[in-house]
């Protein structure tokens, strides 16, 4: 464990005393995701390829066995929020305590005695930024009471049961990708993820031994997945299975991709969804083969053709999105295009370790110029997923 990540432990174990008046029985964290490519695929069974940041969400958690649940989180500040374990309904709670409150609802929805807990929590992934900070916050706990609880559960199971919450608990109608990624992504590698049967393959993904970097343009532009526009698109992608008659968009070969959209007429919104979900499963496996083969630069157009399919095809995109990937590129970065589910959020670019300097200053210019809020910028390290750091 770093140095930070043991400071952030300690600190947020201490505050876990203030606020309940004894320590906690332990301290865990998870990470948030970049998705390097894959997006808006895994609700269609597809192909995804996330990899954890070294931003966390920390819990310091002890067990209750009388029913009652508290919640505190430094992030959003107040009092602490006390609820009873057996009055957990879903989307009876608006506010933040529904992430953390939906996953102990999940467990016991499952079969597994979760008796009660306090929880503190706090959080160094950027909310909103599309770096699956809602996801950090339900794997973090999910693990806290796996631990306390002695559920036995593994990482993937968690993953589960944490998208269950967000699903219907929540109502946010995400896809499986996040909550795996935080639970289970390893150091230094990137996570292939068969979002039907949840197989998974760790992918060496060491930048820094290439003399590239990856960086994360975070547009400060908010979104939420729980409004209507995520659904609608998840709706269409459902719509187009049924005309297809394919269980999901990823039984649709990319071979087949034109007689496909053929058959579909001309319901253009559909179309497009479709050809994006086929298009964007052909991507992620292009990207793995070279990955594999040592060819990481050769990645970078990908990146560029998978942010115009979300431009132009899914339209999850935004002009401030648009203006990181197209002022990058022109700047020389190898590749980049939006991250996360859209509608603001962050983008992703690579880039020669010599042109970090360039490409940033670039990106900060032009948002200067189009009067835009100033970007943040940093470097995504392939990290380690969910742990029990204290």
């Amino acid at each position: 464990m770093s140095e930070s990540s043991a400071a952030a432990a300690e600190a947020v174990a201490a505050r876990f005393e203030e606020l309940y008046g004894s320590a906690p029985d332990g301290v865990w964290a998870a990470p948030g995701r970049v998705n390097l490519i894959g997006e808006h695929t895994d609700y269609n069974d597809g192909f995804v390829m996330p990899f954890a940041l070294p931003h966390t969400a920390v819990a310091a958690v002890s067990r209750r066995d009388d029913g009652v649940l508290r919640l505190h989180s430094d992030d959003i500040g107040g009092r602490v929020v006390e609820l009873s374990v057996d009055d957990l309904a879903p989307e009876s709670d608006k506010r933040w305590t529904a992430y953390p409150a939906g996953v102990v609802w999940a467990l016991r929805e499952a079969g597994h005695a979760v008796t009660g807990a306090d929880v503190h929590l706090a959080s160094s992934v950027p909310a909103g930024a599309g770096l699956s900070s809602s996801a950090a916050l339900e794997v973090v706990v999910a693990l806290a009471l796996n631990d306390l609880f002695g559920l036995g559960l593994r990482g993937w199971q968690l993953a589960r049961l944490s998208q269950r919450a967000e699903n219907v608990y929540v109502g946010a109608p995400v896809g499986i990708m996040d909550q795996t990624a935080s639970a289970c992504c390893e150091a230094g590698h990137a996570l292939f993820l068969d979002t039907r049967d949840l197989s998974q393959r760790q992918i060496p993904f060491d930048l820094a031994a290439e003399g590239m970097r990856l960086l994360v343009v975070d547009t400060q532009v908010k979104h939420s997945h729980s409004e209507g526009e995520y659904g609608k698109r998840r709706e269409g992608c459902e719509k187009g299975a049924a005309l297809l008659g394919v269980d999901a968009l990823r039984d649709v070969p990319y071979e087949d991709l034109d007689a496909a959209l053929a058959r579909l007429g001309d319901d253009e919104e559909v179309r497009r969804l479709v050809r994006h979900v086929v298009t964007e499963d052909h991507r992620v496996e292009q990207v793995v083969s070279l990955l594999e083969s040592g060819d990481t630069r050769a990645i970078g157009p990908l990146l560029i053709e998978g942010h115009a399919s979300l431009r132009d095809d899914f339209r999850v995109s935004c002009p401030e999105l648009d203006l990181v990937v197209d002022t990058a590129v022109s700047a020389g970065a190898l590749g980049a295009r939006m991250t996360g589910g859209g509608f603001g959020g962050s983008a992703i670019v690579l880039v020669e370790e010599g042109d970090v300097p360039a490409v940033t200053k670039a990106v900060e210019e032009a948002f200067a110029a189009a009067r835009f809020t100033t970007p943040r910028v940093f470097e995504a390290v392939p990290s380690a997923g969910a742990r029990r750091v204290r």
